[in-house]
């Protein structure tokens, strides 16, 4: 079985994607993906939240529920504000924190209340984060073990890597996080940053993720399952434990 643990879908008409080159500036649905999963076995995927958006997040939940392979939706929440209401349906929240500009932006008193909050609902929190952002993630990690966190994108390697892999392998040594093969066609070294990802956390803690239709940047759908290699938890056990996903 394979699971596809992160995937988006989007739609320029909904609304700013500030993020989006032009080759992507364009809707991505599910009848675009579904042949894809046909074509590599994949029975079903992850939806994953694109700008922040609570109109998104619904958008996102009602495409889920009208979709027999979408499993799950990480969505998008205001985490700065009182998250009670707005956790209903998902699997996961995420926010872009790459793009906040203050590095210990989750350490905000707000931000760890919600975290916590999202942790006692029995979700997940995605970590969309980058090398500067990844002392802060581990002082998160540590102050809410009962929150189960998915690193997304091992982070991001870049090319002068040496504070990004201590930041990694410390993330790696705490039981509550596991993390996603995704997103890596599109960054540097992909098959590299999936073995040291491996050998950091194991395959028990590594799960597969597309990241379609970013992926088709720098190849194809088949190009990122490729990297991941053949282990069964990766391919689906990790993602249906950790997100606890109905397959």
């Amino acid at each position: 079985m394979i699971v596809d643990a992160h995937q988006h879908f989007w739609d320029p008409a909904w609304g700013d994607y500030p993020w989006m080159t032009d080759e992507l500036r364009r809707r991505y649905g599910p009848e675009d993906l579904e042949p894809l999963l046909r074509e590599h076995g994949v029975r079903g995927t992850v939806l994953v939240q694109a700008r922040g958006s609570l109109d998104e997040t619904r958008t996102l939940l009602e495409i889920a529920a009208a979709t027999p392979f979408v499993l799950g939706v990480v969505g998008w929440v205001d985490i700065t504000g009182d998250v009670e209401g707005t956790l209903d349906g998902l699997v996961g929240v995420r926010h872009q924190v790459e793009d906040e500009p203050d590095p210990d932006w989750l350490l905000r008193d707000d931000v760890q209340q919600a975290i916590a909050a999202i942790g006692e609902a029995g979700l997940a929190f995605d970590l969309l984060v980058r090398e500067p952002h990844l002392p802060a993630a581990v002082e998160t990690v540590r102050r809410n073990p009962g929150t189960k966190f998915v690193l997304d994108h091992v982070a991001k390697r870049p090319h002068d890597d040496a504070a990004w892999a201590d930041g990694v392998a410390a993330l790696a040594e705490l039981p509550n996080v596991t993390c996603k093969l995704s997103g890596l066609l599109t960054e540097f070294d992909p098959a590299g940053t999936a073995t040291r990802a491996l050998e950091w956390f194991g395959a028990e803690r590594c799960m597969f993720g597309s990241d379609w239709p970013v992926c088709l940047l720098a190849g194809d759908y088949g190009d990122a399952l490729a990297i991941v290699g053949d282990d069964e938890n990766v391919l689906a056990g990790t993602a249906i434990r950790v997100y606890g996903l109905g397959v």
